[in-house]
């Protein structure tokens, strides 16, 4: 299976295996309502594909990779690996670098990693979001603590630099998704769910929706990103798909930590003999955006209406 080259919070790789054989067959359209990484709508099997997030520098990212001839996309990174003097183990190893695998290489890409985040900040500041911006934007991203996506009220990328660079595995899973959204049948498209139209949708097309989590602590959701409101109006919108008989996929988390999203099993109660949870087996204890307590597991579910 292919693996996103983006490591964005939540993505639903290592559940791929539990996640797509409960899926209808012979699907049309496909619709990645929420696609943070894009791991399941580029794995899906169906005609088309719609990417869809709020998120518009994620897409912007997505939709530059796509038109790009993948080799202008390489010599971009390179040249800006090269220009701000980064790291790339790959090429000269860790002791080049004065390093060790074991800690990373925060200490010698900080300075240079700044300069380059400093330096995109003013171009997005002067209006100058191309195609070599979003690529800027991407290398910033795999230099980037945890890397993660995340930019402050003023518009400007504002992550620490993080322990690792654009190694071969980074290089190997960006070049096949990039084969993999420029010869699939698939568009991206930057909506908020409530604004997506499903009018054209048929009962052969099929939505998946994998929504920031109401009761865990990931970085969407730290400054309110996801709220009740958000829940209410998104179990709405499912309910709508089932009325108009277009099948659709939930993730969600029931329980957690101590906690219930008593909307979510409120929705389920009422709906009981409707809709169905199927049970996922995977924890999240080494996913960055879990709290000091490692060891809990969250009740994760995949929500049917078929």
């Amino acid at each position: 299976m292919l693996q996103s080259p983006l490591n964005y919070t939540g993505g639903k790789y290592k559940l791929l295996p539990q996640i797509l054989p409960l899926f209808p067959k012979h699907l049309h359209v496909f619709v990645d309502l929420f696609c943070g990484g894009c791991n399941v709508g580029c794995n899906v099997q169906s005609r088309q594909v719609i990417f869809n997030d709020c998120n518009s520098n994620l897409l912007s990212i997505y939709q530059t990779l796509k038109s790009l001839k993948k080799e202008c996309t390489f010599q971009w990174i390179y040249e800006i690996i090269d220009h701000y003097n980064l790291s790339l183990v790959s090429r000269h190893g860790y002791e080049y670098y004065h390093c060790e695998s074991s800690k990373g290489l925060s200490q010698y890409n900080k300075d240079k990693f700044l300069k380059l985040r400093e330096d995109f900040n003013k171009m997005g500041a002067a209006g100058r979001q191309d195609s070599y911006y979003y690529i800027m934007l991407f290398v910033m991203i795999v230099y980037a603590f945890n890397n993660q996506i995340r930019f402050n009220n003023h518009g400007e990328f504002n992550l620490p630099v993080g322990k690792r660079d654009f190694n071969k595995k980074v290089e190997q899973k960006l070049s096949d998704f990039i084969d993999r959204i420029q010869h699939k049948d698939c568009t991206f498209t930057c909506k908020d769910f409530r604004d997506f139209d499903i009018s054209t949708l048929t009962p052969s097309d099929f939505v998946y929706a994998d929504p920031p989590y109401l009761i865990t602590c990931a970085t969407y959701n730290e400054q309110g990103g996801w709220s009740e409101d958000a829940e209410r109006d998104l179990l709405a919108f499912l309910d709508r798909l089932h009325h108009r008989h277009i099948p659709f996929a939930l993730s969600n988390v029931l329980r957690s930590k101590g906690k219930e999203n008593r909307l979510l099993a409120d929705w389920l109660e009422k709906n009981t003999g409707i809709y169905r949870a199927v049970p996922l087996s995977y924890s999240y204890a080494n996913s960055n955006y879990q709290t000091k307590d490692k060891s809990s597991v969250s009740e994760e579910v995949l929500i049917l209406n078929y």
